[in-house]
């Protein structure tokens, strides 16, 4: 097929199907005897890969993923693939952690903490998937709040651990310091979670999107796969 065919079967423009090919997103066209490209079934299957990719992953991680995908042997690819599972999967528990967290600051405030249950910096940072240089500067700023020990280590108890909870999640989320500070500020004031549990319910949406296309690209490379397992 034509450049504007496969472009019209994928929704894309002749110069977007030329630039996914240069950057290796598909594979190279042939070329007809009269130099024109010419591309078959496995060139609209790469497309239609990618696209569900970007909406898994993003545009830019997308592009950069592909040409691995593409030209790497199927089980480092296949890793790949099993690699981006897991860390939707690992976000997903961490926004429901998060959720979880919030439930029980609002209906056991009044319970005594057990200091035994209390998390170090890195303990915390560990169970957030992020480095210790995050809740320093979450700290700063005003949003996570540990305690001071007489050596003036960090220690996180309850109602910190679930504060750095809700700001990982909005953090993977897109939201910035300012909004995550008002939205924190709201639950510490007027005990009112409903704004967080909105935006990380709404997450949690976005990532079983976000996984559905990651489904959707795997079955599109599957059919890519299949004649490079046969070789392999």
């Amino acid at each position: 097929m034509t450049t504007a065919v496969l472009g019209g079967r994928v929704g894309y423009s002749t110069q977007q199907v030329r630039g996914l090919e240069r950057l290796g997103v598909i594979p190279p066209a042939e070329r007809g005897s009269n130099g024109y490209r010419r591309y078959r079934t496995r060139h609209e299957t790469a497309v239609r890969a990618y696209r569900a990719m970007a909406e898994a992953i993003g545009p830019v991680p997308a592009r950069r993923l592909m040409p691995l995908l593409i030209e790497a042997p199927v089980e480092e690819a296949a890793a790949r693939i099993d690699e981006l599972h897991a860390d939707l999967a690992d976000e997903r528990s961490r926004v429901r952690e998060a959720l979880h967290g919030l439930d029980v600051a609002m209906t056991e405030a009044d319970d005594v903490f057990v200091d035994a249950d209390a998390m170090t910096i890195g303990e915390l940072a560990q169970a957030l998937g992020i480095r210790a240089s995050a809740l320093r500067h979450w700290e700063r700023e005003g949003l996570v709040h540990p305690l001071r020990d007489a050596a003036s280590s960090r220690s996180y108890a309850a109602g910190a651990i679930t504060e750095a909870r809700i700001v990982a999640a909005l953090r993977s989320g897109g939201y910035g310091i300012p909004a995550i500070a008002d939205i924190l500020e709201q639950v510490r004031l007027h005990a009112d979670a409903s704004a967080v549990q909105r935006i990380l319910r709404a997450r949690l949406g976005v990532l079983t999107r976000r996984s559905i296309a990651l489904l959707a690209a795997a079955g599109q490379l599957h059919a890519l796969f299949d004649d490079r397992v046969d070789a392999e």
